[in-house]
Formats: C-alpha cells, structure tokens, sequence
C-alpha cells in the first residue's frame, strides 16, 4: 500500500498547493506582490506537510507509530495522518497468513541415519505491537527458530517414525515453533513436512528389505496354503476309507476322464485295477482304444462338417 499512500500524499499536496496559490495570487492583489509571494510559501510548506502527514494503511495491515522514537499507537486499516519530523512509521505489519518454507540438511536422526528434511510453516502475526518492537527482524527470527526446531525433533526421532509419522512429527514441530515464537506476537497456525531424503545407498537397502519381506510373505501363504490343501486330502482319505464304493467311483471317474480327454496313456497299479473291479489289464486296454475310437470318430465328423479332409481308413 505504499504506492497507494504516495498517491494519496501527492493528491493533498497538489489541491493544498493549488489552492494557496489561488490565495497567494488573490492577496497578491489586494496587499501587494510582497504579500503574495509570503502567502505562496506559507502555502507550498502547508501543502509539504500535510501530503507528508498522509497515509493510508490497507484492510490487513497494521501500522507502527513511533513519537520522539517512543511507541505512539497503532494504526490501520485506511487514512490516518501523522506529525511530520515528529511521528514515524518504521513498520508496516502484515496480519495475514504467511508461507514460509524451511529446511533441515544432512541432520542426523536418533539412529544416526543423515536426511534432507523439508517443510512449511503456517503462521499469522497475532500482536503487531509485539512482533515490532520485541524482535528485530520477526520474519527471519521465525525462519531460524522453525529450523533450529526441525534439527531437535530430527535428533530425537528414528528413521522408521520419521518416514511413518509425518503427522507426529508435524505436531510437535508446531508445538516447538508456537512456545518460541509466541513472546514475540506470532502464532503458529500449521506446520507440515513435505518431503523426507535419505542417502541413495540407504534407499536401496531399504527397497532390498522390503522385497525380501514381501518374498517372506509368499513363502508363508504358499506354505500355509499347501497346508490346507494337505488337511482337505486327509479329510478326503478319512472319508473314502469310511465309504470304498465311494472311492472305486471316485477312481473310475479319474481314470476314464483321463483317457477321454486327454488319449495319453495312464499307468495304473494291478493292484488298483483289482480295487476297482475293472476286470484283467487287457479289459483295460480295449476300454482305452473303444475311447480313443469314439475321440477319434467325434473329430472326423468335426472336420467333415467344416469341409475339412476326411481321416485315412486304419487297416485292423
């Protein structure tokens, strides 16, 4: 707003001087050119002082008034005038939130692990009068105490909480920043970490861990699950022991989709063709070439529907 403020001061300063000039040339008139060139000055140091007197503050600023270099009064927002050469206006304070950015680097963790460390502050002016006139420079003076902040809460955290735990982390920073700060008319609204660097060597060690855990884990389900599939075949036993017809069913299936679907050859016990009551191994060979046939006789009548070539007569 200090352009504003100048534009403001040179209005008054060219009304006031135009119209003590207007004054001047009329008592030039009347009393004479002497009178007139008296009445010009007095004019042109009026108008000097009153553009100098003005000044316009904006809605979210706060002005500092100092008297004699002693604290006068706040003002703002909008016009207000001072006493040229005897009030002065070192501060303009700004009440609205604030950005700042801040960084920790190469610091040390509690287990001794150096990380870049960036973060953001939130914070507002809460006394102007205060963050005037009990800190010298309030806005570098939050920016070393956010970073000196940041290097404690390094030191005193591991690498493991500072990766997980941002927000904890977060916390506290604003409780640090908010105690230091708060002498000198600041508050502390927010404090967030954006971005946690650590050495390239530590980060592939790390990536390596991880997927050694996660290979961990697959074993594990993989074990685990071999394990039920064991108990579901135990359960079954149990069960076809209790019923043997169920189980010559259940062997009969197996055997004849075996030879329906796939024509391979299958070796089965003597002694579990006996179980099965299938009859000698030659009663077994004529029901894998009747299946076989059937197979092969299905695939004809495929390819004859398609218009495909028709299959060579087999000599018996």
């Amino acid at each position: 707003m200090k352009r504003t403020t100048e534009l403001v001061s040179v209005f008054v300063f060219l009304v006031l001087l135009a119209a003590g000039a207007a004054g001047a040339y009329a008592a030039s008139l009347r009393w004479g050119v002497t009178i007139g060139w008296f009445a010009g000055a007095g004019a042109f140091v009026v108008a000097m002082a009153a553009g100098a007197a003005t000044n316009v503050a904006a809605q979210w600023e706060r002005v500092i008034v100092l008297r004699l270099g002693r604290f006068h009064r706040l003002k703002g927002p909008g016009l207000f005038f001072i006493v040229p050469i005897v009030d002065t206006v070192p501060y303009w304070i700004d009440i609205r939130v604030i950005t700042s950015a801040f960084t920790a680097e190469k610091t040390l963790t509690m287990d001794t692990v150096p990380v870049n460390v960036d973060a953001v502050l939130f914070w507002h002016v809460l006394d102007p009068k205060r963050a005037a006139l009990d800190v010298a420079d309030y806005r570098s003076a939050i920016i070393w105490a956010a970073q000196t902040a940041l290097r404690d809460v390094i030191g005193k955290t591991s690498l493991s909480d500072m990766l997980e735990g941002r927000d904890k982390i977060s916390t506290e920073l604003r409780r640090i920043i908010d105690d230091r700060t708060e002498p000198w008319g600041i508050e502390v609204i927010a404090v967030e970490v954006r971005d946690v660097l650590i050495p390239a060597a530590l980060e592939d060690a790390m990536s390596m861990r991880a997927q050694a855990e996660r290979e961990r884990q697959a074993r594990v389900i993989l074990g685990d699950s071999e394990r039920q599939i064991a108990e579901k075949f135990r359960d079954a036993a149990r069960t076809y022991a209790d019923d043997p017809s169920a189980f010559h069913l259940r062997a009969m299936n197996m055997l004849y989709e075996g030879l329906k679907n796939n024509s391979t050859i299958v070796l089965v016990p003597s002694s579990a063709v006996d179980t099965m009551q299938l009859g000698s191994a030659a009663g077994l060979t004529s029901l894998a070439m009747q299946l076989g046939q059937r197979n092969g006789n299905r695939m004809a009548g495929t390819e004859r529907a398609t218009g495909g070539p028709r299959p060579e007569p087999v000599e018996r």
